[in-house]
């Protein structure tokens, strides 16, 4: 094997003539039926899905009301993708995505890791709104009256970690009533399963119905499609403005003091849950080949969905922030939950519908994109040339597309929300990255035919090195702790939860025993979470009080290595910041793909160490598919041979 035929690569030329040669071939054109206003409803579609009624939640807990700039820094690092993603789409307007825009820029092994990237933005992406779906369907078919047994609505995983951690917590004297809700629910769902031996069988049906009924309607047309998507976010913006007219007349300022409770480390610790709100623009990509006119309608779908959804966002989470106070909003359903708690039950029982209808919008889009990557790769040789298969009265990827659902069903069954949230994250950020690289690698080339819109050019030599420059200053100035600590490794201390878990029942005693001989707690079945948590709300005390009990350091902190390996990623970001600088340095980069570029690897740094070793591993399976099958069945290689 030649090395360097690794990096072979197609030219625009060629893509635009394998598509006109795509009937001869046996493989149908697509129908194109889309318009601007389509793709903007697309991204609308999309955008507004589980961001707004699920995880803004979480992410305005942790942030408190200043979690609209992690909103604006989002979509703006998403605006510097999308015009990436815009100048390729113009200048090679098929379907396919980063994939096809990959095979251009770097060669063909980057965009089958690229290709191989997107299955986790779609297909896992899918996954997690089909579970998120899931909740609120079961949540509003039990405010009317109908209850599903538990252990039908939950994965697998959820309910056999829940139920460990309840164990251990109720090892630690807490009684089950004061369990948060999901501990619980997730004890309840295992323990009433029925068993196969020891197998206990947890599994999210409702989540395999949507996914079943979108297929069928991805299946049946891009028309249809579309016609449900319009509808669909016709009714969630309705509903959307309707909760932002109603709420705006119970907000009340002074629960924005404290803007920003938990400083910078609070506003960041939401990247993943609220770039996940975003990571739908893309799929209007990958539409291209059935748009009327890509170059001139892609670009302006993308962007005008970002502006429109990110206003949107930053008014939710002020009035949501202004309703209650930010510390209530770490629910699963944020938005039908101020208005329960303010006694507005017509509302909430709004939102349940309408959060459903949104959710299947994301699923619609989602499930689109997919099948059409996989048609783009099959044309090009490096999937099975079934999946490039265009049915011949809906012209739509048939097979890719019933692939495609059952790739999404079964893993929907059994997975943990969270996990596949932080894999379909890092997953997209991946494919953005190399998007954004790939605008900056042929920036200089002249051989490469433009399309209509390109992205507007300005210098980076001098303005990234500046940039980097001001963002160390800041860095030792006003967060010289913190960044201090992160270089030195220093010891961290585990949050109560951390600890009590994972103690046995014999040491959870000691402890006990520990604390009522020292006068530190009276009752011996107190709860030892609770005991502990309300130490944690002093630092310096907290830390003197897990410093004094009798169990091993390592269990009380986290240091070394174990606390390192954390903090890997974003290692990897400062080196490549440093590279970056250089190559803006030597090649005078435009300024606009390159903020792109590391807006996205910042983001991917902020995720978990074991989100990356996931995502590695997912790689390695898909480069021993490229070599035991793609390489050598490539069209690259035949016309080669």
């Amino acid at each position: 094997m030649n090395f360097s035929t690794l990096f072979r690569k197609k030219t625009v030329q060629d893509i635009n003539d394998q598509v006109a040669k795509n009937e001869a071939d046996g493989h149908n054109s697509l129908g194109k039926h889309l318009t601007a206003r389509d793709l903007t409803a697309f991204g609308i579609a999309a955008i507004i899905g589980a961001g707004i009624f699920s995880t803004i939640g979480k992410a305005s807990s942790d942030g408190g009301p200043a979690v609209i700039f992690l909103f604006i820094f989002t979509a703006v690092a998403c605006s510097f993708a999308a015009f990436a993603y815009a100048e390729f789409a113009s200048m090679v307007p098929v379907s396919g995505s980063a994939y096809t825009y990959s095979y251009v820029a770097f060669g063909e092994i980057i965009a089958w890791i690229i290709g191989w990237a997107l299955i986790m933005e779609y297909a896992i992406g899918n996954i997690t709104v089909a579970i998120s779906w899931s909740d609120y369907f079961t949540g509003l078919l039990e405010s009317g009256g109908l209850h599903l047994p538990q252990w039908i609505q939950m994965d697998y995983l959820t309910a056999s970690k829940g139920f460990e951690e309840a164990t251990a917590l109720m090892n630690g004297g807490k009684s089950f009533e004061n369990l948060s809700e999901s501990l619980q629910l997730a004890y309840t769902a295992y323990t009433t399963s029925p068993t196969i031996g020891s197998f206990h069988l947890v599994a999210d049906l409702p989540a395999l119905l949507i996914i079943v009924i979108i297929t069928y309607l991805v299946y049946r047309g891009m028309k249809e499609s579309r016609n449900a998507s319009n509808l669909m976010v016709v009714v969630k913006l309705c509903i959307i403005l309707l909760v932002i007219a109603v709420g705006v007349f119970y907000v009340d300022t002074a629960n924005w003091t404290p803007f920003a409770p938990n400083g910078v480390g609070g506003i960041l610790k939401g990247v993943s849950a609220v770039f996940f709100a975003y990571i739908g623009f893309d799929a209007i990509s990958t539409t291209a080949e059935e748009c009327k006119d890509p170059q001139r309608d892609l670009p302006k779908g993308m962007m005008w969905a970002i502006i429109i959804c990110t206003i949107l966002y930053v008014i939710i989470a002020l009035v949501l922030t202004g309703m209650v106070n930010y510390s209530d909003l770490n629910v699963g359903d944020p938005l039908a939950f101020v208005f329960d708690k303010l006694d507005l039950k017509w509302m909430s029982g709004i939102i349940a519908v309408s959060a459903v209808v949104a959710m299947a919008s994301v699923l619609l889009v989602f499930q689109m994109g997919q099948p059409r990557i996989w048609m783009s790769m099959s044309r090009d040789g490096l999937l099975p040339k079934r999946f490039s298969k265009v049915h011949p009265k809906y012209k739509t990827p048939s097979y890719a597309t019933i692939v495609t659902g059952f790739v999404v069903a079964i893993p929907a069954l059994f997975l943990n929300l969270t996990m596949v949230t932080d894999l379909c994250s890092i997953g997209t950020l991946f494919a953005f990255v190399l998007v954004c690289a790939g605008v900056l690698v042929l920036q200089n080339k002249p051989d490469i035919p433009r399309g209509k819109f390109k992205t507007p050019y300005v210098n980076s030599k001098y303005v990234f090195p500046l940039l980097i420059l001001v963002g160390a200053i800041i860095a030792f100035t006003v967060n010289k702790k913190a960044t201090m600590d992160f270089i030195t490794n220093e010891k961290q201390i585990n949050n109560p939860t951390t600890i009590v878990t994972s103690l046995e029942e014999t040491q959870v005693k000691e402890v006990m025993t520990y604390l009522q001989q020292n006068l530190l707690v009276k009752d011996a079945s107190a709860d030892l979470e609770e005991v502990l948590s309300k130490f944690s709300e002093d630092d310096k005390a907290y830390e003197n009080v897990v410093n004094s009990l009798p169990i091993d350091n390592n269990l009380k902190y986290e240091s070394g290595f174990q606390l390192f390996k954390h903090k890997i990623p974003m290692w990897i970001f400062l080196l490549s910041l440093v590279y970056f600088a250089s190559w803006s340095w030597r090649k005078n980069l435009s300024l606009i793909p390159l903020l792109g570029l590391v807006c996205c690897l910042y983001m991917m740094a902020e995720l978990s160490v074991w989100n990356w070793i996931y995502f590695s591993c997912w790689l390695l399976i898909g480069l021993a598919i490229y070599f035991g099958f793609s390489y050598k069945n490539s069209k690259l290689n035949k016309v080669n041979l």
